[in-house]
């Protein structure tokens, strides 16, 4: 590999092809390689959350994504009201994960990124200067990749973090949970469609396009991997958890498939890092695996980039594991409590459960809590001591004196200062940092407050501090220990 391959990313699914499109983006130069060798239809995930729809609307891909899908603005895992949601996306978009796929890929290789199918990840060895692949190329042959930076985003088998020998903590969720995408001869009024019984689950989702995914699990009837299924099968579970089968017919695929909830103990060994499924698997209960795996490289992207070019300390990398690993810890909890009380509660038990989570979700502030928790819009990560309060939360969507929103700012892939219009900042504040950072300023009356918003849209810095010398100050030295020294305006 050219020293100019700057990052190595393993795994062409979706956290691998968003990371891919950042750093080409970014002028970084970015190859992936995919052992597979054309797009599967085989695929687990269909919710995309209101903070992923963020982030996509962050690389101006969010209407693409809306037009692949049906938008539900209720959670009917749990029946959790999205609609007052504060976001652009006050929804869960429901859409096969290959459309997903096909969008991030397409964005990736218009900026440039090197996507090389039939490519298999062996392994890896690191030194203080790169680290070495060993890939199976298409026909065959053994070939060594290097890079200054590899990323692992493979899988929950990940080549990648068994080459670091990292463990994979966790233990099996269920076993044996059916899918299938199939047609309907008589579909459902309001979808999607939600049952369980105790001893039998099943949720039936529409993709929008004619196409229905079906989920099934039978307790009494927990069978291997790869032990066959067929449509029969999911229809009987079908009948017993919703009632009536629907009239399921031509399966376009069926699978049978365990869930674990695992997590390995660090994302980051010298110059590999682990996202998406290498670092983190979770139950299906929630549609919030691919999210988190998504927001992974978002956060991730933007530092590496930074760092390559010469933008940012080192140091900046050691924030990827430690803002995003509590974050995979707590979807872990949540998609398991989640799973667990659907399918253990006895069946005689079964109403008692139900009764009491409609009640409780009749208070719209717990409503709104648990519909703020699993679409991800409450995401915060740690500051330091003494921040302000908004410093590490989620940047809302702003609309700015000039007309634009701040996420359409934000496709710049850069830092964005937001300040209010009767109290406006010199740009000299910012000069040090030139091409790094955008000034913008909010309407005059709208927020008295300033915030410097991270390329990731979190905000890095805030203030309600009128004075302009103080701001100033403290917008340096957060710029300082995000982006170094700075360049000058000759970079």
């Amino acid at each position: 590999m050219s020293s100019e391959n700057r990052v190595l990313v393993v795994g062409a699914g979706p956290s691998g092809l968003l990371l891919a499109g950042d750093l080409a983006e970014a002028g970084v130069s970015c190859t992936v390689v995919e052992r597979r060798v054309q797009e599967s239809q085989l695929t687990r995930a269909f919710a995309v959350h209101a903070r992923t729809m963020e982030q996509l609307d962050a690389r101006g891909v969010a209407d693409q994504m809306l037009a692949t899908g049906v938008r539900n603005p209720v959670l009917q895992f749990l029946r959790i009201d999205l609609s007052r949601l504060p976001t652009r996306y006050p929804h869960v978009l429901v859409t096969p994960q290959y459309h997903t796929e096909r969008i991030l890929r397409t964005r990736a290789l218009s900026h440039g990124a090197d996507i090389r199918e039939g490519w298999e990840a062996l392994g890896l060895t690191q030194d203080t200067t790169g680290v070495d692949v060993q890939v199976r190329a298409p026909d065959g042959s053994p070939q060594t990749l290097r890079a200054a930076y590899v990323v692992g985003a493979d899988g929950r088998n990940s080549v990648v973090r068994r080459s670091l020998g990292l463990p994979f903590p966790g233990r099996s969720a269920v076993r044996s949970m059916m899918l299938a995408d199939v047609r309907l001869a008589d579909p459902p009024q309001k979808p999607p469609t939600v049952g369980a019984v105790g001893d039998a689950f099943a949720i039936l989702v529409p993709f929008g396009d004619g196409w229905f995914r079906i989920m099934a699990w039978n307790r009494h009837h927990e069978m291997p991997d790869n032990a066959p299924v067929d449509l029969e099968e999911i229809r009987a579970v079908a009948r017993r958890a919703l009632g009536r089968d629907f009239g399921m017919h031509d399966p376009r695929w069926i699978s049978r498939f365990h869930s674990d909830e695992r997590q390995s103990p660090r994302y980051r060994v010298g110059r590999v890092f682990l996202v998406g499924d290498a670092a983190h698997v979770h139950s299906p209960a929630g549609g919030m695996g691919m999210n988190t795996s998504i927001q992974d490289s978002a956060n991730l992207g933007w530092k590496l980039a930074a760092v390559l070019r010469d933008r940012a300390p080192g140091a900046l990398l050691d924030t990827y594991e430690a803002e995003r690993h509590p974050v995979g810890r707590r979807v872990l909890r949540m998609s398991g409590a989640l799973l667990r009380g659907v399918l253990t509660t006895p069946r005689l038990l079964i109403g008692v459960r139900d009764l009491a989570a409609r009640t409780v979700l009749r208070l719209p502030p717990v409503a709104l809590r648990l519909g703020r928790a699993m679409s991800g819009i409450d995401i915060a990560y740690g500051a330091p001591a003494g921040a302000h309060p908004l410093t590490g939360k989620r940047a809302p969507d702003v609309l700015l004196a000039d007309g634009r929103r701040l996420y359409e700012v934000l496709r710049g892939r850069r830092f964005v200062l937001v300040t209010p219009a009767d109290a406006p900042l010199s740009a000299s504040v910012t000069e040090a940092w030139h091409g790094a950072v955008e000034c913008v300023t909010t309407p005059s009356g709208l927020t008295s407050k300033s915030v410097l918003v991270r390329p990731d849209a979190y905000i890095a810095w805030a203030s309600s501090e009128q004075s302009p010398r103080r701001r100033a100050d403290e917008i340096g030295q957060t710029l300082a220990g995000l982006c170094g020294g700075g360049m000058g305006p000759s970079s």
